[in-house]
């Protein structure tokens, strides 16, 4: 599923030495990662490792204690919110709305981050929201309110919210981790889809490490706030890595055109 290697390679986001802490208490430490135009990076590590962090300091939302991201190679910080809206959008790992709020309303709130909370919605701008519910499968769901969705339903109008800003580069915090099995794959089938065809350039938290192995095109590994190792991520994701982020052995195996990772468990004893 990943696309195919880019001969002339580019980067659109970059950090060096970032380091973010709470008070007393350091979350990122030295991190320097490089994130290729027009892929799929997934970001993994275990809980605590800071992945959710360095997705809310590249797009400004933390500012760093210590270090740089660059935006294609200007540093963020001297760029406008407004400029960093119309470049990068954000789909946190939570995401709420008011029971009233419609699927159209809440899509129409990405107009917000290119105009203003008092700038007017143009006709081209109404046509591009329609167009991001008809990429998500929410044609005709205008009128309905987002409490009423499905699960699936309700992530994939927030994914529409987050396409109608129209920016190259998306960032998504673990936007599949609620959801049912079906859902997971339909939700990423489409960002995939974004990613090949449209050329988007996207950064997600992923927990599933099958998940990144089937989607992603490049990794970041991330281990107590320090970046473990990155790269393609078939490359990357091997047993003795899986080892030193997660503490767990693991066999990796090629089933077909797929690489999967399998734990090693404790064996379960079945019932006759």
């Amino acid at each position: 599923m990943q696309s195919e290697t880019y001969s002339v390679v580019r980067y659109v986001l970059k950090t060096l030495s970032l380091n973010f802490s709470i008070g007393q208490l350091p979350i990122l430490r030295d991190v320097s990662v490089e994130f290729r135009t027009g892929r799929f990076t997934a970001l993994v590590g275990a809980n605590g490792s800071g992945k959710s962090t360095l997705l809310r300091c590249l797009m400004g939302i933390a500012p760093a204690q210590a270090g740089r991201v660059l935006l294609d190679e200007t540093p963020l910080s001297g760029l406008k919110p407004r400029q960093v809206a119309c470049r990068m959008a954000y789909l946190p790992q939570t995401n709420v709305c008011p029971d009233h709020l419609t699927v159209g309303e809440l899509v129409e709130l990405a107009g917000f981050a290119r105009t203003g909370l008092f700038g007017s919605v143009s006709n081209a701008a109404r046509a591009q929201f329609r167009s991001a519910l008809h990429t998500v499968g929410l044609d005709g769901a205008e009128a309905t309110q987002v409490a009423k969705l499905s699960g699936g339903q309700r992530q994939r109008a927030f994914i529409a919210m987050v396409l109608a800003q129209d920016t190259p580069l998306l960032m998504m915090d673990e936007p599949v981790n609620h959801l049912d099995l079906k859902y997971q794959y339909a939700v990423l089938d489409l960002v995939r889809r974004l990613v090949t065809e449209q050329g988007k350039t996207l950064i997600m938290v992923l927990h599933d490490l099958n998940l990144a192995l089937s989607y992603a095109d490049d990794v970041v590994v991330l281990k107590e706030g320090r970046v473990l190792t990155q790269g393609p991520v078939r490359n990357v994701l091997d047993a003795s890595t899986v080892a030193q982020a997660f503490g767990v052995e693991a066999e990796m195996r090629q089933l077909g055109d797929r690489l999967v990772c399998l734990p090693k468990g404790t064996r379960m004893v079945r019932r006759p």
